[in-house]
């Protein structure tokens, strides 16, 4: 039961660990399909985070944290798109510019507002979102396996964890069986047929960093306030750019981006389990190398085992109307 439990405990985190990359996986799925290359997900994260913690910390309310987060993060996205899209700008140039400015200012007006050295008060009761108990996960936790997988592994999470993976048949739905995400798909793939249609290319590009600006400042309001209870400075650590990893590997489907997000969620999950501990044959293992596991087979994956990933043909591709 020991070893059960442990891979009750493994499982579990990566399900928490895994719900940051597979809401910001989910927004570039929009931004993509739509012929929007968005490396900026890691700042409009990081911008998510801090807006809603410092709201919630402010109003003492977890929905109105959230909501400022997503308002953020849809204005960087704005951003991102006025760029992109009404100057036609170069996408990657903008998506990183997106991730400077977000990485100072959430320093800068963190210790203007809080002078906490970048940091927001650390979140109380009913300024973060709780863990929700389903009915009679206290009852069966001591039965035998059935126990352990309802009251930990089902039972026990945030509404933002339920609500991430409920995105994803939603977002399957919404690209695939409705007259948005149909054109949606078409304007990443020939903007030109979409336009002769009668269907403004622009218009349909920014709605998709809309869905992208909500997804992400979804995400980030997840991590500072589910997973810390507070914002600390960089805390998304790359996991915008594991994100946009998690969607080459799933060739830019939402079932295959929830996979991948859970693959690279236990890969996270078991470098923390095994910090420390004594590896057969090997020995202790440094923690740094540890830490940096993740990132090392989120490379080894992507070069070894993805096949060929084909994006949309429009992507990265500013569109020109032509005359």
């Amino acid at each position: 039961m020991d070893v059960f439990n442990a891979i009750v405990q493994t499982l579990d985190s990566t399900i928490r660990l895994s719900v940051p990359l597979l809401l910001a996986c989910l927004a570039g799925l929009y931004s993509e399909r739509a012929g929007i290359f968005d490396i900026g997900l890691e700042g409009k994260m990081l911008v998510g985070a801090f807006a809603g913690a410092a709201a919630a910390s402010v109003f003492h309310s977890a929905f109105l944290g959230l909501g400022m987060a997503i308002l953020i993060s849809v204005a960087f996205a704005m951003i991102h798109g006025f760029a992109s899209i009404t100057h036609r700008g170069n996408q990657i140039v903008s998506g990183v510019a997106i991730n400077f400015i977000a990485a100072g200012s959430t320093i800068i007006l963190g210790q203007a507002w809080f002078q906490q050295g970048g940091r927001t008060p650390a979140l109380q009761p009913g300024e973060r979102f709780e863990a929700i108990t389903w009915p009679g996960a206290g009852a069966i936790h001591d039965v035998p396996i059935l126990g352990p997988i309802y009251s930990e592994l089902i039972s026990g999470h945030s509404i933002l964890v339920y609500l991430a993976f409920l995105m994803v048949p939603f977002t399957w739905w919404v690209l695939f069986r409705t007259r948005f995400g149909l054109r949606l798909r078409a304007v990443g793939e020939n903007p030109a047929a979409v336009d002769t249609a009668g269907i403004s290319v622009a218009w349909l590009r920014y709605r998709a960093l809309i869905c992208t600006g909500v997804l992400t400042g979804i995400a980030g309001a997840y991590l500072s306030m589910v997973q810390n209870g507070g914002f600390v400075k960089d805390m998304t650590a790359g996991k915008g750019y594991i994100a946009l990893a998690a969607l080459i590997f799933a060739k830019w489907k939402p079932v295959n981006a929830m996979f991948a997000c859970l693959l690279f969620g236990f890969l996270d999950a078991l470098s923390i389990r095994l910090q420390g501990s004594p590896l057969p044959i090997i020995g202790k293992v440094p923690v740094q190398f540890m830490q940096a596991l993740p990132y090392i087979l989120t490379v080894i994956l992507l070069a070894g085992f993805i096949g060929k990933a084909i994006p949309p043909r429009a992507g990265g591709v500013p569109y020109v109307k032509e005359r």
